[in-house]
């Protein structure tokens, strides 16, 4: 009695997949393994993102606004010292950094601007893959699921011209069935995958406008040249030396040789 329950579980678990393949053929099974494909590169996707996706967090907004009001190298500092491990894998925490730290090296803006482009683009390469693997997908499983149908009404019409046109009207239906199966199993795979990529490309937009924003906010702020302290004293000793010399100027007047100038002159 066991047996049989577990033949009975068996054909009802296998029982759907196997008459999908036995109407499809060829065709259906391609299509099984894209859309399994699709499924497995889209939980990598979400997993990817939720840890690896740049996040503006509040944070980041806090030392942005720090950096507005007073900008100086206390603010990437203490951004780098309350970043956990988590915030470390954040991409957009290390472009803020690194780019306060580029404008206080003062170093060239249009330098740091393609450094900017650069690494953002890096920041967002990871996604561009799997966006376009079910971009692909979205587009391939209609197009999988017409050669379907087209294959099966050949066949089924082949069939009908072999019985030399004794065919009746079921046997014609049936082969019809049988062949708009792989079309639908098509649109059935290329509607959910569509709206998945227009979501994820909506969502890389938005984190590409949020990283822009960000980083040009930090550009944009003017940073006054702090100078060494190797450059203070240097300008210290040439101001005392310039004093010394008027100094020296003035005694040499009070001597009277300006008076003997102008004696001789006149």
């Amino acid at each position: 009695m066991s047996e049989s329950l577990l033949a009975d579980t068996t054909g009802i678990s296998a029982g759907p997949v196997s008459q999908l393949l036995e109407m499809g053929g060829p065709v259906m099974i391609v299509l099984l393994a894209i859309a399994l494909a699709g499924v497995v590169t889209f939980i990598y996707l979400m997993l990817f993102g939720t840890f690896f996706a740049p996040r503006f967090t509040a944070k980041l907004k806090n030392a942005i606004k720090e950096w507005q009001q007073k900008p100086g190298s206390s603010t990437p500092e203490q951004l780098q010292k309350r970043a956990g491990r988590y915030a470390k894998l954040n991409p957009l925490h290390h472009l803020i950094v690194n780019t306060m730290n580029a404008r206080l090296d003062d170093t060239d803006s249009q330098q740091i601007r393609e450094s900017v482009a650069r690494d953002a683009h890096d920041a967002l390469e990871p996604f561009e893959a799997p966006l376009k693997i079910i971009e692909v997908i979205a587009a391939l499983a209609p197009l999988l699921g017409l050669l379907g149908t087209v294959l099966g009404m050949m066949e089924a019409f082949g069939a009908m011209a072999a019985t030399e046109g004794r065919a009746n009207a079921s046997q014609l239906s049936g082969g019809i069935y049988e062949a708009l199966t792989t079309t639908a199993a098509g649109l059935v795979i290329a509607i959910p995958f569509a709206a998945l990529a227009a979501w994820i490309e909506f969502r890389l937009r938005r984190i590409q406008k949020t990283i822009n924003s960000a980083l040009v906010t930090v550009i944009s702020v003017p940073v006054t040249s702090q100078e060494s302290p190797a450059a203070v004293e240097t300008r210290d000793e040439s101001v005392s030396d310039t004093g010394a010399r008027s100094r020296r100027m003035a005694d040499y007047s009070e001597d009277g040789h300006q008076g003997r100038l102008a004696n001789a002159t006149g």
